[in-house]
């Protein structure tokens, strides 16, 4: 008698002890991440970001204004994601990534938008709370709340299995029920054989079901968090996400064990979560889950679609508001609906400290040639053009004083690179770029492009590469395109006349140092700086002389 009262009191300590421990760590959990939310409004978070699951919901999606991997790679929008992702959720991540991916082309449909970010600016304690409701969507097991909906999962797991999972846990607690009462060698080993079996099965079914099951608690987490969030907000969708919460509630109901882990998964760095793992393999809780839920799940993937939308696009529209407060300067942006003009004042990249603002002015049947010096910031002018196009059609926020442009299609060519695989040079890899520009570029086109191309045809020599950039640019330009062009070759300006409006990046020689302002100028480059920077690194005397000598011979004679 004394030995099981003995072993009651000693359970029931180790239940009271893992409560006062789980309080206390919540508790220190919420003040952390009230801090963590209040150093990073307004300024970038230094985080590594798995990119690969972060792209789930963009990878998924197929529509016609989705940005290419080629134009992410020339705008560097990984890294302009790093910089205006302030998040709080994994779902909210996954929705931002998927809006910084796809500009849009609807007027309306971005005015709509701006209303929603102006409709979440309130005093920051108030955001703040939402804030931390979106941090318990923060674990990694969030990130596979989208595959619930983005497909139909299917039931993976024989039957025999599926009724092998189904008893190995009533059969571990029979058994160890019947050591407690009458110790029994045999009863001991086939214990230690189950609990082997049920560790190997756990690890053999892992990599079938793990997404789907590490996601079954989160959502338990996103249902809470949708609900608190309609009690605090009123967004436009709230009828639809009220239906659903109602049907994923009796869905809940269902899922007692799920519900018991989602409790846990909030925090789950901390020791009652870390043991309830061990309970879960040994125990087979995990294919438990699944086969006890996967025709639920499918049944209510509409549902589940409908609460993540609408938390994750609540997430990044605080995000946008702390994008905002963080630029030196930021303009919402005009678009213009039959004027074909492009306004850009005091115009900045986001990725460079102190950037120097630079502005343009240009229409469609003028393109925009930027001669320039080495490193005197021709290639982040345009590229800088590019990303706040894209920033206006995605976030409704450019970095500039002033935005005023039509609804625009993006097409770039900045960092082409020859395909050895293919067999394909550096020209070959450049011109199959630039003609892909052309065909989509065309004058029936409903929606303009905004083409960007660096040092167009620096691939083959010099007279064929500014013929045939001549007449590429001309054709451009006559399709009523907005182009922005980047070269050394000056004497494109000459050839293409009234059709393009040129300017540049120059330098001043100080000390033997080069000194650039990164400001625009009116005209044509008058100075070259190839050589200078083999002087200011330190080339040999006569290296450099010998070089200045040759390049005016060469001018000479092929006048240049």
């Amino acid at each position: 008698m004394f030995y099981w009262l003995f072993t009651a009191v000693v359970f029931a300590a180790i239940l009271i002890g893992f409560y006062i421990y789980n309080y206390f760590d919540n508790l220190n959990t919420t003040r952390r991440n009230l801090e963590r939310i209040q150093n990073k409004w307004g300024r970038p978070v230094n985080a590594r970001r798995n990119f690969k699951l972060i792209a789930t919901l963009l990878n998924a999606y197929e529509g016609p204004c989705k940005i290419t991997g080629t134009i992410a790679d020339d705008l560097d929008l990984n890294n302009i994601f790093n910089y205006i992702d302030r998040t709080n959720s994994k779902p909210g991540k996954q929705y931002f990534y998927k809006r910084l991916f796809t500009p849009d082309t609807d007027f309306e449909a971005l005015l709509k938008f701006d209303k929603k970010i102006d409709a979440l600016n309130m005093p920051r304690p108030d955001q703040e709370r939402i804030e931390l409701e979106l941090a318990k969507l923060n674990s990694p097991d969030a990130y596979f709340l989208a595959e619930l909906f983005l497909k139909e999962h299917e039931f993976l797991l024989v039957p025999l299995m599926s009724l092998y999972i189904r008893i190995s846990g009533l059969a571990i607690i029979g058994l160890v029920i019947s050591l407690f009462i009458a110790p029994n060698l045999v009863c001991f080993m086939v214990l230690i054989a189950l609990l082997i079996g049920n560790v190997a099965l756990h690890y053999g079914t892992r990599n079938k079901i793990s997404s789907y099951t590490r996601s079954l608690p989160q959502l338990m987490i996103l249902h809470n968090v949708a609900k608190r969030l309609t009690k605090k907000l009123a967004m436009e969708n709230d009828e639809q996400v009220r239906i659903s919460l109602n049907l994923l509630a009796g869905l809940n109901r269902t899922l007692n064990l799920v519900s018991f882990e989602s409790k846990l998964a909030g925090n789950p760095d901390n020791l009652s979560y870390a043991v309830y793992k061990l309970i879960k393999l040994l125990f087979l809780l995990e294919p438990l889950m699944f086969i006890t839920s996967v025709k639920r799940i499918n049944k209510y993937r509409g549902d589940i679609e409908v609460l993540y939308n609408y938390v994750a696009e609540i997430d990044m529209l605080i995000a946008i508001q702390s994008v905002r407060i963080g630029l030196p300067h930021y303009s919402k942006p005009v678009f213009y609906t039959e004027n074909m003009q492009m306004d850009l004042n005091d115009m900045f990249h986001p990725l460079i400290y102190n950037c120097v603002p630079n502005s343009i002015h240009t229409r469609t049947d003028e393109g925009v040639l930027i001669t320039g010096s080495n490193m005197s910031g021709k290639t982040t002018f345009i590229r800088s053009i590019a990303i706040n196009t894209l920033l206006a059609q995605t976030i409704y926020t450019t970095c500039t004083s002033g935005y005023k442009a039509p609804l625009l299609r993006l097409q770039t060519s900045i960092r082409t690179t020859d395909d050895l695989g293919e067999h394909k040079s550096y020209f070959q890899a450049e011109a199959l770029s630039i003609l892909d520009i052309i065909n989509q570029s065309g004058g029936d086109e409903p929606v303009k492009s905004l083409i960007i191309i660096d040092e167009i045809f620096r691939g083959t020599n010099t007279i064929e590469r500014i013929a045939a950039a001549k007449s590429v640019l001309t054709y451009l330009t006559d399709n009523k395109n907005f182009v922005f062009v980047s070269t050394h070759d000056l004497e494109l300006a000459e050839l293409l006349d009234n059709d393009y409006a040129v300017y540049s990046f120059e330098e001043t020689v100080n000390d033997t140092r080069l000194v650039f302002d990164y400001k625009m100028k009116t005209g044509v480059l008058k100075n070259r700086n190839g050589i200078a920077i083999l002087e200011t690194i330190g080339y040999p005397e006569t290296v450099v002389e010998d070089a200045y000598i040759v390049s005016e011979e060469l001018k000479r004679k092929y006048v240049l």
